[in-house]
């Protein structure tokens, strides 16, 4: 076992499958006590079971380390707190909070419901939200912590998941402000967009016709080859290790940051986004001027069907 969070407490929403449980194994390997929350829900937010939860904590366990189970819902403040609570009652602090919990309903933006909307949000931002809170009270207590964001590559533009990128984007902007709000009590707040293999990607690829939606943007070939990406190369444990070592004190200097990350990828975005280019005059731009000037300048190379963007 490592030791880069020897003695420290950790809390990992979402981590009874996929991504969550990768990093909450990985948090238990470098000495962590972890609270493994997750609902045990299907991939599209219904249902519940206790077991993907228990088996984690057995795992952990068994290899060495310390773990105890929450089964709560994020979406709710209720649940939220008593996920912060049972890490104070099993190990009496919290000093790394990531929230992973999350799901997706997609949908192109005219056949959204508004049920379906609500449910995203509530889980993934509000989720998110009602997590850090309850946790930031603890840890401004305490005088330090590591909170770490799941925020997704969607954020920028995904075509039928509107209410997951609205999510997922709120994540960011909570994720800077949080950072602002924290620092002078030694916490920090950063967020990642990762990319791998989990079991949502596998659910879409196997069950619900990515590869084919894939192969009519991209072609056969391309469509082929970032499947293969996905499910042979960009493992969970891939973006777990950058978590661990954000969610470790040697991170201390690391806050509001925004990352990227899959198989032997680590990137940082600018922040703030830069502006491109700026149109400047003495006084009002008129909407005649406007129209003038943006064809050529500004807006020279836009296009109205924007194309899918993918980050590899």
């Amino acid at each position: 076992m490592g030791e880069l969070l020897k003695g420290r407490v950790a809390v990992v929403t979402g981590s009874g499958k996929g991504l969550g449980r990768a990093e909450a194994m990985g948090l238990a390997a470098q000495g962590a006590g972890v609270v493994v929350n997750d609902l045990g829900a299907a991939i599209d937010g219904s249902g519940s079971s206790r077991n993907p939860a228990d088996e984690v904590v057995a795992e952990i366990k068994n290899a060495g380390g310390a773990a105890a189970a929450s089964y709560a819902s994020v979406a709710t403040v209720e649940g939220a707190e008593s996920i912060i609570k049972t890490a104070l009652d099993s190990f009496g602090r919290i000093d790394v909070m990531v929230n992973n919990a999350g799901f997706t309903i997609d949908r192109m933006v005219y056949n959204v419901t508004d049920e379906e909307w609500d449910a995203v949000i509530k889980t993934n931002l509000y989720g998110t939200f009602y997590c850090t809170r309850a946790a930031c009270r603890a840890m401004r207590k305490q005088g330090y912590g590591r909170i770490i964001n799941t925020s997704s590559h969607s954020g920028l533009g995904n075509m039928g998941q509107v209410s997951y990128s609205a999510a997922k984007e709120g994540i960011v902007g909570l994720t800077r402000t949080v950072a602002r709000d924290m620092g002078r009590y030694g916490v920090t707040c950063n967020a990642i967009r990762p990319v791998a293999g989990t079991r949502g990607v596998r659910e879409l690829i196997e069950k619900k016709g990515l590869k084919e939606a894939w192969a009519k943007t991209w072609g056969e070939e391309n469509a082929e080859k970032r499947i293969k990406q996905m499910l042979e190369v960009n493992l969970p444990e891939d973006v777990a290790n950058l978590v661990i070592y954000l969610a470790s004190e040697k991170a201390d200097n690391v806050n509001g940051c925004i990352f990227e990350v899959w198989h032997g990828h680590v990137g940082i975005y600018t922040d703030p986004p830069p502006v491109e280019q700026v149109l400047q005059k003495d006084g009002r731009w008129t909407p005649e001027e406007l129209a003038e000037a943006m064809p050529g300048t500004l807006t020279r190379d836009k296009v109205r069907e924007i194309p899918p963007f993918f980050p590899f």
